[in-house]
């Protein structure tokens, strides 16, 4: 990077130090924001703030507590980077694993600022790597995804392929073996890092590859680099391809091969990989996972669920920008610096992969920012450092550098201060799963909805039937009995789900019971008509079976009812729920505001919504005795109407509701505690969560 100075080993190491403990210090801010913030405190310790931690930190549980022996979703962890790490802090150190799961994203994400102060060695700018260290280390869309707290592969998102990067790029400018071996074994080791980003790795190895091809083809280290660059990126197992790479490196050093050979090998190997490695289809299925929308394309059309999740969504260019960079001239700038940066250095095309992942996000959704946020860093700095080479004062061109990464830095760190994250649940909810835990066994299940799932896992050591990372058609399942009118039918399928899925080995619960995609299909409508006029044959019970309903779930209610809101043979919607909830409404002369243009005339009983009125049935109030019972009244408005009211006075909110919504299981056994008793026990009526046992 056209900085000619020579840089000593131990200056390199303190930059290092200074940038991770940058970077470090910066992620304790949600600590001290929080700090005696009880509500957000478990076993005296801060809890998480991402739902997907509980899944890995419950394979922690498995390893060090025994736990979760017949959860058929909790594996082993001996295959997760995060979980191996978590088991050896828990190990050696004198950290509890709430202590480990808390800090351990920003002790290792920091770690990025490693490959990038290298790169800029490498490029002989140390200044270049070490402001681009500070940026890429707590920009956006980075600092989100490894915060303190967020406990999950994400550490690695970005981190891993940045000292990929580092490796190939030095592998071509300098051409050492050693480097080249660093190479081969960082690739190796990422699947078990982050899985997720395996095709990333993919196209930066091919983008290697084309590079060596076609400027270095004259050479034999280009073929000798491209053999073990493939094996790395085969489809084998590791404890076949390490023994490879390690006996090709040598291999290499001591014997000279013929160019033609090499070709031929490296050609031999190159196809290996993309057979072995599944390469079109793996980039296929990516890219369908994050664009497709909508219902099922054959069998029965079940909802999928991608459509759901924010950060699968499609986002304006402003907050990609804003995720990469801080600002949408940021990112111009980092555009714009990366483009002269492959012009001066044209290597650096490598990282193209992690840029256009970036703009990927566009359509794939937020996850991808976080890939490009370290080069764009490089690149921004980069156009920094060219536009301060006109200032002949040394220290004044690094002066003039720091002021422009300090610029540069400021909305990164207004947004740090802006975000503040709660935890996943908050102490009263985990209290409640706390003695859930001590309710039953380890065998039993709860259906609760998938955001619920880990958390369940991790303190009630309950199993589940949907989580966090199996989005499949038991949506349905579940979605039915959160929202059907009928507890007879909500309490049979919970019963028939559970054992269901335990019998046949834990398929798919719906897929099963419907016959979906095969000659003998179940008509859906049929199947639960048949189920509440007692024609179907419960199964024997065998364990425990508790319905999880958390108040939280209040505000996804309507999209939890979409699941299940299906025709399942047509794909379409059987009709259009109403659920609205106003948690600040306004009194005056007789009509109440409850905001969005929704007025509720007390005097003729009517609610006026979208311009057209509408009666009201009757109207309900809860609230909660001094002995701590739930007390409700009614109040007859219009006899047969089709909506409520209720009034939350616990809650300070009120819900205007059609009668569908208004007699699902949710709303029925939440607000109301009205369930029958024949079917179900009340376990836990907390104003957080209830919990009830399945009696049949």
């Amino acid at each position: 990077m056209e900085e000619k100075i020579e840089h000593s080993t131990q200056k390199v190491l303190v930059l290092m130090a200074v940038a991770y403990l940058f970077s470090f210090v910066i992620r304790m801010y949600w600590v001290y924001y929080f700090h005696g913030n009880a509500s957000f405190m478990w076993n005296g310790e801060f809890m998480i703030n991402t739902n997907d931690g509980y899944f890995f930190a419950s394979m922690a549980q498995k390893l060090l507590e025994n736990m979760h022996q017949y959860n058929p979703r909790v594996l082993d962890g001996w295959n997760y980077a995060v979980v191996l790490v978590t088991v050896l802090a828990a190990k050696i150190t004198p950290f509890s694993l709430e202590t480990i799961i808390l800090y351990m994203p920003s002790v290792i994400s920091s770690l990025v600022v490693i490959p990038i102060i290298l790169i800029g060695r490498l490029y002989n700018n140390l200044s270049v790597g070490f402001f681009a260290a500070l940026v890429g280390s707590i920009a956006w869309s980075y600092y989100n995804r490894t915060m303190t707290g967020y406990y999950d592969t994400d550490m690695f998102s970005a981190m891993a392929p940045m000292f990929i990067l580092y490796f190939l790029l030095a592998t071509i400018e300098k051409e050492k073996d050693i480097y080249l071996l660093l190479s081969a074994v960082a690739i190796l080791v990422y699947p078990f890092l982050y899985d997720s980003g395996l095709s990333l790795v993919y196209a930066m190895g091919i983008f290697y590859m084309g590079y060596m091809l076609l400027f270095h083809r004259k050479e034999a280290f280009t073929y000798q680099s491209i053999i073990l660059i493939s094996i790395a990126l085969m489809g084998v197992y590791w404890y076949i391809k390490l023994p490879l790479i390690l006996a090709g490196y040598f291999y290499f050093k001591r014997v000279e091969l013929d160019l033609k050979k090499l070709v031929i090998f490296s050609g031999l190997a190159f196809v290996l990989f993309l057979i072995t490695g599944n390469v079109l289809s793996l980039l296929y299925a990516k890219l369908i996972t994050y664009t497709v929308r909508g219902t099922e394309q054959s069998g029965l059309m079940f909802f999928q669920v991608a459509q759901t999740v924010r950060e699968a969504g499609q986002i304006p260019f402003s907050t990609m920008a804003n995720r990469i960079s801080g600002s949408t001239l940021g990112v111009i700038i980092a555009f714009i610096g990366y483009i002269t940066l492959v012009w001066k250095h044209k290597p650096f095309i490598l990282a193209l992969p992690l840029i256009g992942i970036g703009l990927f996000s566009l359509w794939g959704g937020l996850r991808f920012t976080v890939y490009a946020v370290p080069v764009a860093a490089i690149s921004a700095i980069y156009f920094f450092y060219l536009a301060t080479r006109l200032i002949e004062n040394k220290k004044l061109q690094v002066g003039a550098l720091a002021f422009l990464t300090a610029v540069f830095l400021y909305p990164n760190i207004n947004h740090i201060v802006d975000y503040k994250v709660p935890t996943v649940f908050n102490v009263e909810e985990v209290k409640v799963l706390d003695r859930l835990k001590k309710v039953g066994s380890d065998k039993d299940y709860v259906i609760a909805w998938w955001d619920y799932g880990y958390p369940l896992w991790f303190y009630a050591n309950k199993n589940t039937l949907i989580d966090g990372g199996k989005h499949n058609h038991d949506n349905y399942i579940v979605s039915k009995i959160m929202t059907s009118p009928s507890q007879k039918e909500a309490a049979y399928l919970s019963r028939i789900a559970v054992e269901t899925y335990v019998d046949s080995n834990y398929t798919n619960i719906a897929d099963t019971l419907f016959h979906n995609g095969k000659a003998d299909q179940v008509n859906v409508d049929n199947f639960f008509d048949e189920l509440n006029a007692d024609a179907i044959e419960l199964p024997k019970a065998t364990r425990d079976v508790f319905l999880y309903l958390p108040y939280r779930m209040m505000n996804i209610f309507p999209t939890v009812k979409v699941f299940s809101n299906l025709d399942l043979q047509t794909g379409l919607k059987k009709n259009r729920p109403f659920m609205y909830q106003a948690t600040k409404f306004t009194q005056e002369q007789g009509k109440v505001d409850l905001g969005s243009g929704v007025v509720f005339d007390q005097k003729t009983g009517m609610i006026n919504a979208g311009g057209q009125d509408v009666p009201i049935r009757y109207i309900i109030t809860t609230g909660t005795l001094p002995s701590g019972k739930t007390d409700v009244n009614y109040q007859n408005i219009h006899k047969g109407a089709p909506f409520v009211i209720v009034i939350l006075k616990n809650y300070n909110r009120v819900l205007v509701l059609d009668m569908e919504m208004f007699n699902s299981t949710f709303i029925q056994m939440f607000f109301l505690e009205n369930y029958d008793k024949n079917l179900f026990e009340a376990v836990e009526l907390s104003p957080y969560a209830k919990v009830y046992r399945v009696k049949i």
